[in-house]
C-alpha cells in the first residue's frame, strides 16, 4: 500500500508525498476525469433525461431515437463544459486528496487497516471535490433537460445565479454527496483490493516484476469492477438530485415520494451502468498511465 511506504523515498525523479508528488496525481485525476466525461457526454444527456421523464424516454435506444429526432444530433453534446471542466476539477481534488488523505490516516492510525483507510481517505476527498463539482453540476443538468435555458456553462452560471442566487448551485450539495460517497468509498477500496487480490492470485507477481502492459490491464479489470459495483449503489441519490435540479420535487422527501422507491433503484440504472462503467475503466487507466509516465 503506497501509504505505508516510507516519506521521503523517490520514483522517477520525484519524492513521493512531496507536494510535487500530490500535483501529478492531482493533475492526473483531473485530466482522466473530464476528458472521460467529456467523451460519454451523449450517454449522460440521456441519462438526465429519463431521470426527469422516464415515461417519454424509457430506454436507451428509444430515448437516444427521440432526442435526435425532436432537438437534432447536436442536443446530445448539451452540457459538455460542465463535463469536462466539472468534472475535471472533481477528479483533480478526488483523486489528488485521496492521496493526501491515505498517507495522512495511515501516519495517525496506531492500527492500519487497510480497508477503513481506503473508505475515510477516499471520503475525505469526495466532499471536497463534490462541493467544488456542485455548481458545474446544477448548471449542466439544467441545460441537458431545459433546452431554453442556456447553451452552457458562461451564460448557464449568470442565469442561474440571477434566478435562484447562490442556494441554486448547492441545492444538490446532500444528495450529490449521497450519491457520491458511497460511490467514492466502494470504487477506491474496490480497486484497491482488487489490483492487490490480481496481482497476488491471478499474476502472482509483484507490480514492479510486472511489464506496463500487465499493469494497465489490471488497472482496467479493476477499474470496471469498481465502477459498476458504486453505480449500482449510487443510482438513488443520482435520481433524486436529477428531480430536485429540475424541479419535479421541492425537497428529498418529495423526491422518492414522486419517483417511488423501487424505482430509485431501477431508474436509469441499464444506462448508468453504460455511463459508469467505461468512464471509471478509463479514468483509472489514464491515471496509472500518467502515473506509469512520471515513474509513479
Amino acid at each position: 500500500m503506497e501509504g505505508g511506504e516510507a516519506k521521503g523515498r523517490r520514483r522517477g525523479g520525484l519524492t513521493v508525498f512531496s507536494q510535487e508528488y500530490y500535483a501529478v496525481c492531482a493533475f492526473g485525476g483531473m485530466l482522466s476525469a473530464g476528458t472521460t466525461h467529456l467523451a460519454v457526454t451523449p450517454l449522460d444527456v440521456l441519462k438526465v433525461n429519463m431521470q426527469v421523464n422516464p415515461v417519454k424516454y424509457n430506454s436507451i435506444f428509444s430515448g437516444l431515437n427521440i432526442l435526435v429526432k425532436e432537438q437534432g444530433l447536436s442536443f446530445l453534446w448539451r452540457g459538455w463544459s460542465g463535463k469536462l471542466f466539472g468534472y475535471g476539477v472533481q477528479g483533480g481534488c478526488k483523486f489528488g486528496l485521496y492521496e493526501y488523505f491515505k498517507k495522512m490516516y495511515t501516519d495517525l492510525m496506531i492500527v492500519h487497516n487497510q480497508t477503513m483507510i481506503f473508505f475515510i481517505s477516499s471520503a475525505s476527498a469526495q466532499i471536497l471535490a463534490d462541493i467544488a463539482l456542485c455548481p458545474f453540476e446544477a448548471v449542466k443538468v439544467r441545460v441537458q433537460t431545459q433546452p431554453h435555458f442556456a447553451r452552457g456553462l458562461f451564460d448557464g452560471i449568470p442565469r442561474l445565479y440571477a434566478y435562484e442566487g447562490l442556494s441554486g448551485f448547492y441545492k444538490g450539495l446532500g444528495p450529490l454527496w449521497a450519491r457520491n460517497l458511497p460511490f467514492s468509498m466502494l470504487m477506491f477500496s474496490t480497486f484497491e483490493h482488487s489490483v492487490d487480490l490480481l496481482y497476488r492470485k491471478i499474476i502472482q507477481k509483484k507490480r514492479e516484476e510486472c511489464s506496463r502492459a500487465q499493469q494497465l490491464g489490471i488497472t482496467c479489470i479493476a477499474g470496471y469492477t469498481s465502477g459498476a459495483i458504486g453505480t449500482i449503489i449510487s443510482t438513488p441519490a443520482d435520481n433524486i438530485i436529477a428531480s430536485l435540479y429540475n424541479k419535479k420535487a421541492h425537497n428529498v422527501l418529495q423526491a422518492v415520494k414522486s419517483i417511488g422507491f423501487p424505482k430509485l433503484f431501477t431508474r436509469s440504472l441499464p444506462v448508468r451502468i453504460a455511463l459508469v462503467g467505461p468512464v471509471v475503466t478509463l479514468q483509472w487507466f489514464f491515471y496509472d498511465s500518467i502515473k506509469l509516465l512520471t515513474g509513479l
